[in-house]
């Protein structure tokens, strides 16, 4: 199998933050501009917003197989360098190279 580039988007929960956390989070929000800041790039990143349930991971990654798993394994390195626990990670992946580009059609 050919390598192909995937976006892989992981969302998942929070789970049991102490208070610590909770500011330590809220505190990367300020200055956080998910339009520059939260698209699918090849470093990945990581968006939540002030209420801490729910987060997500973009991430770009060229691979042969399976990149639902390394989405997956980034996902859970950054939340691990951020010392809070998880749960409920579920991938979702999208092949850019079969994806179908629809051109609008020129008139005359």
């Amino acid at each position: 199998m050919a390598e192909h580039t995937y976006r892989v988007l992981v969302r998942g929960r929070f789970a049991d933050l102490t208070d610590d956390q909770r500011a330590s989070l809220r505190e990367r929000l300020k200055g956080f501009d998910f339009l520059t800041d939260g698209g699918f790039t090849e470093s990945g990143a990581l968006t939540f917003d002030d209420k801490l349930d729910f987060f997500s991971y973009r991430v770009i990654l060229t691979a042969k197989d399976k990149p639902d798993e390394a989405g997956l394994r980034r996902a859970t390195t950054a939340l691990d360098a951020l010392g809070v626990d998880f749960k409920g990670l579920r991938a979702k992946v999208t092949d850019m190279d079969e994806m179908k580009i629809n051109r609008p059609r020129r008139l005359g």
